[in-house]
């Protein structure tokens, strides 16, 4: 495949375009000192140049781990604890998939911010403790962002680590991924609900990031010193000798709520709930499935107008909700079973 190393000049020109700003016009001296340590830092492919042991846990102790990676499992880790703590109190994860927002150019919030409110609401009347995600950050707040998934579990499930280890790369200057944040948020869930528009037949893409890096926790190896980081050699011959396809959120509940104004809805439902199923996380029931059409055919202008008059769809999120919790507390009771579980797998992949 071609190269795609840059030479300094055209480096130094992306670099700096992130300077365009009039202020640093008095600056000139100190962006191109900074250029320089970015270009020194990029030409030596320096992705993580903080480290440490990996310690006793590990295969290797001795290999040197990202500090930013320790630290990522390290939250995993004690997020799973949580969720095994039966004293803890019960999350529910709730995801507004939209990347609309009124703090940026659409200049009006989502449909799926709103309808995530009924459901945080609903899960607090249940008494369970709700944990919103909004995905429209990536479009509105500094500083965040998914980056996309490399596809190193085509290469071998034992070269996806969990949590992922691809970034950040300083070296390419791909930093501030909320992944490592959203991680732990996913695992220590007892159930999960996701709340996406229809996005050309699709959910949005800000959901569609997540959901590739989520490939990590279906399968993804928790010990990056069986690889020595990214070598595949290593990572194929571990594949071959028998990998196991470790599911790190299985038995989290989930539900869905699809909305569109013309197509897809139910399409996009059945994604990602086979999607969640594929992962061997828990669908919660029926009622927890829900898709809608808000305004069908109807101005895009008056689709919030259209949103307020639909009391039905309003209650059928929160009965979506409600069902999510009402399953999250039979499980956490002994009371709910889902048959199969425990059984061998034969195609794991």
């Amino acid at each position: 495949m071609p190269d795609p190393q840059l030479d300094r000049d055209t480096f130094s020109r992306r670099f700096q375009a992130q300077f365009t700003d009039p202020v640093f016009d008095t600056m000139k001296d100190a962006v191109e000192q900074v250029t320089r340590g970015a270009s020194d830092a990029y030409s030596h492919h320096r992705k993580s140049p903080r480290t440490h042991p990996a310690g006793e846990s590990y295969a290797d102790p001795t290999y040197e781990l990202a500090d930013d990676w320790i630290a990522a499992a390290r939250a995993v880790s004690d997020a799973q604890a949580l969720y095994d703590d039966m004293d803890a109190p019960a999350k529910i994860l709730i995801v507004s998939c939209s990347s609309r927002s009124e703090h940026t150019c659409p200049g009006e919030m989502s449909k799926s911010w709103r309808l995530a409110q009924l459901a945080a609401e609903t899960c607090r009347t249940s008494g369970l403790v709700p944990e919103v995600v909004d995905l429209s950050r990536l479009a509105a707040e500094y500083g965040r962002t998914i980056h996309p998934c490399k596809a190193c579990f085509s290469t071998s499930p034992a070269l996806c680590h969990w949590p992922c280890s691809c970034y950040p790369n300083y070296s390419l200057g791909q930093a501030h991924d909320w992944m490592n944040e959203i991680y732990p948020l996913w695992v220590e869930a007892r159930g999960v609900l996701i709340v996406t528009p229809v996005n050309w037949y699709q959910p949005s893409s800000p959901m569609k990031l997540m959901m590739d890096r989520l490939v990590c926790a279906d399968g993804g190896n928790p010990d990056p010193t069986l690889t020595q980081g990214k070598d595949a050699k290593k990572a194929k011959a571990l594949e071959l000798q028998g990998w196991d396809y470790p599911r790190h959120l299985a038995g989290r509940l989930f539900g869905v709520v699809v909305y569109g104004d013309s197509e897809g809805a139910e399409n996009v439902r059945r994604l990602l709930a086979d999607w969640m199923q594929s992962m061997e996380m828990i669908s919660a029931g029926f009622k927890a499935g829900v898709d809608r059409y808000v305004g069908y055919y109807e101005p895009y202008a008056t689709s919030h107008a259209a949103l307020d008059r639909d009391k039905d769809f309003q209650a059928e999120v929160r009965n979506a909700a409600r069902t999510l919790c009402e399953a999250v507390t039979a499980q956490r009771s002994g009371l709910l079973t889902s048959a199969g579980q425990g059984l061998e797998d034969p195609r794991p992949k």
